[in-house]
């Protein structure tokens, strides 16, 4: 099965205000940050969902990311709007298949309408789009193998940056891919992950970043 094709979105939960300067999600003293969150204040704004089959949501002072279905995808946003950034986050693979993906997202207009950039915890990554519902990568026909990932049970960090219609995947401060689209300007940031045909996926996110570039 294709290692992109598999992708069954699914939507979150309703996204929630969240304040810039409200607790972990303050800047501090580099003038740069945007918007960051260590996700040890429950209230900063993500989308929290639990249900049977997923969460989205704070745990241990990190943001996880769990999906018990097949070939699906879940996200969740802080509810803001950017135009060109830098984002940052460390992203560590705590169960689940190591055929996975995980990853940021960048300009999300809605649940149809957004950029993504995934890797995989058995060393895959690419970048992509989601466009009146539907998916493309826009890197290539499937994501592509890159040593730059640490494989298995392991943290990665992750950058994207969004500048113009410049898209870049950078991880462990490897680029691995990059690519221009000029769909979406601005929007939301956030984090995704997700399945391939087996199931457990679980993603714990910590030390996201958003900086001007």
């Amino acid at each position: 099965m294709s290692r992109f094709a598999h992708i069954l979105v699914l939507a979150t939960a309703l996204t929630l205000g969240c304040s810039l300067t409200s607790g972990a999600a303050s800047r501090g003293g580099d003038t740069s940050i945007l918007f960051q969150d260590d996700f040890s204040d429950t209230g900063s704004g993500w989308d929290r969902t639990t249900t049977d089959n997923a969460v989205t949501d704070y745990a241990s002072s990190a943001y996880r990311i769990w999906v018990n279905d097949a070939n699906s995808d879940y996200w969740a946003n802080p509810g803001l709007s950017f135009t060109d950034v830098r984002i940052e986050v460390e992203a560590t693979k705590v169960g689940g298949p190591d055929n996975n993906d995980l990853g940021v997202i960048c300009r999300y207009q809605d649940t149809d309408n957004f950029y993504f950039a995934l890797v995989s915890s058995d060393g895959f990554a690419g970048i992509g789009k989601t466009k009146s519902g539907e998916q493309s990568l826009l890197t290539g026909d499937n994501l592509a193998p890159t040593d730059a990932i640490h494989q298995g049970n392991s943290k990665n960090a992750i950058r994207l940056d969004c500048l113009g219609n410049s898209l870049s995947l950078l991880v462990n401060g490897t680029q691995v891919a990059t690519i221009t689209d000029s769909d979406f300007a601005k929007g939301d940031v956030g984090l995704m992950a997700g399945t391939y045909d087996a199931p457990g996926t679980d993603i714990q996110f910590d030390n996201f970043v958003v900086r001007a570039p």
